[in-house]
């Protein structure tokens, strides 16, 4: 990557540029002022009943990681998802095409130049998340594995972005596009679990019973597996496992019922983490295959 002119490129303008410092600093500002404030009504709640609550203090990581989380997979898509079709509008991607630099060259430069912004943004709120650590509510086990979901979500966020950007001819479609579908993933699926969730659960409460029949638990069925496209069910996995032990309403056990114990479920954070970064590869190939100047015809 060292080697790739447009990641060069990307990178020497962003360092030259003072938005990156003053979003890291924002950024970092929300997560902090967000942090202290929580910190300061558990110590309010201390002084009233004289008594500490541990939880309080997981409830500040999960707070600040999830605040976090939606950060990041907003912002992402604004880096990218204006990368290419910005280049077409001003007229300087015919430009690129003139020298050596491939398709892939283009799209990886653009991709990981938004990646490496990321990552700063991500390892910036380090000292915040680190606050928890303070009372040893998590371990760097958690930390970690939070960080793999960061990139996941990152690098999926990042790759729908630069598809839409190589798909489409101006920045404004691209924005709608990306978002679109984003929200399509997101609050798309997650609304379709809970609909059939709601629908099966009519079904259980009017079964008559028979005596010695146990009511069966409600699901969603097969939808629920359509949530390993969701990036945020897959943080909510985790973080469910985290800090609230699993079984929140927000995991894939809730929308499975009594069908949740299989290697999907069990595994369901690197699964679909794997997934996602399946669909990543698939859409930054898409994209290359858009770039390419000379498209070959097949019959």
């Amino acid at each position: 990557m060292r080697n790739n002119p447009v990641y060069k490129r990307e990178m020497a303008v962003r360092a030259r540029s003072p938005r990156i410092p003053v979003l890291i600093m924002l950024f970092n500002g929300i997560l902090a002022a967000a942090a202290l404030l929580n910190m300061y009504s558990s110590i309010v709640q201390v002084r009233i009943s004289n008594t500490i609550r541990y939880e309080s203090f997981l409830q500040l990581y999960a707070f600040v990681a999830t605040l976090e989380f939606l950060l990041l997979m907003f912002i992402m898509p604004a880096l990218t998802s204006a990368s290419i079709s910005g280049e077409r509008e001003r007229h300087t991607l015919e430009l690129m095409f003139t020298t050596r630099l491939r398709a892939a060259d283009i799209v990886a430069g653009k991709l990981m130049s938004a990646l490496s912004q990321l990552l700063v943004m991500a390892f910036s709120s380090f000292p915040v998340l680190l606050l928890t650590f303070v009372y040893g509510s998590m371990n760097l086990k958690d930390l970690a594995l939070l960080m793999f979901c960061f990139v996941t979500v990152a690098l999926f966020c990042g790759s729908l972005g630069i598809f839409a950007s190589a798909l489409m001819r101006r920045s404004t479609f691209s924005n709608v596009v990306t978002y679109g579908t984003l929200l399509a993933a997101v609050a798309g699926t997650y609304l379709f679990n809970q609909f059939l969730l709601n629908v099966s659960q009519m079904e259980v409460n009017s079964m008559i019973l028979q005596a010695g029949e146990v009511r069966p638990a409600p699901s969603s069925g097969w939808a629920a597996y359509l949530l390993l496209l969701n990036p945020a069910a897959t943080f909510a996995e985790l973080l469910e496992s985290q800090v609230s032990g699993g079984g929140g309403q927000f995991t894939v056990r809730y929308f499975l019922g009594a069908a949740s114990g299989n290697f999907i479920t069990e595994h369901w954070v690197f699964v679909s983490a794997a997934i996602q970064l399946a669909l990543s590869a698939v859409l930054l190939r898409g994209a290359v295959w858009f770039l390419e100047p000379v498209r070959r015809k097949r019959k």
